[in-house]
């Protein structure tokens, strides 16, 4: 079984994080290969994966980063597939880590989530993915719905609770 997405983080520090996107990608049995890379500490072994990810058959990147966060940008600048950003809050409560990704310049685009937002990026990536592939677009759509699921019970539930002044 070959991945179709890619995980990369700056350091294995950002697994904690980074887990829900893997989880994630187990619960919709999509393929998907995880690994830490460092702009900085490892840029030839960062130059090799992004050169060489479409040939192994990857089809979106998710590459988290915090602080400098240089690790979306520099992949997205030696391939063209999408790179989702995923700044990690490790220092200015993550905003030096948005700062960096979101602000790319032309031609170096690079998707961008919310701080320490790997399930978003996660779904971003599928979604993405299903515009081609009909079986993932029908497993997200039932997460969809799954979702939409949860809300109405939610508010069934919340309907149960009683106060004083409360009118619905």
């Amino acid at each position: 079984m070959k991945p179709i997405v890619s995980i990369i983080m700056g350091s294995t520090s950002d697994l904690p994080v980074m887990e829900k996107a893997a989880k994630f990608f187990d619960e919709m049995e999509v393929p998907f290969e995880i690994n830490a890379l460092s702009a900085h500490r490892t840029p030839e072994a960062v130059e090799q994966f992004a050169k060489n990810a479409q040939n192994r058959g990857i089809k979106v990147i998710i590459a988290a980063a915090g602080m400098a966060a240089h690790l979306p940008g520099v992949i997205a600048s030696m391939t063209t597939l999408p790179v989702i950003g995923v700044p990690i809050k490790a220092s200015l409560d993550g905003m030096d880590a948005l700062l960096a990704i979101v602000q790319m310049p032309p031609g170096i685009p690079v998707a961008t989530v919310g701080i320490n937002g790997s399930l978003n990026a996660a779904i971003l990536a599928l979604q993405m993915i299903a515009t081609g592939d009909e079986a993932i677009s029908q497993k997200l759509a039932a997460y969809k719905e799954d979702l939409k699921k949860k809300i109405t019970q939610a508010n069934e539930e919340l309907a149960e609770i009683k106060f004083k002044f409360k009118t619905n």
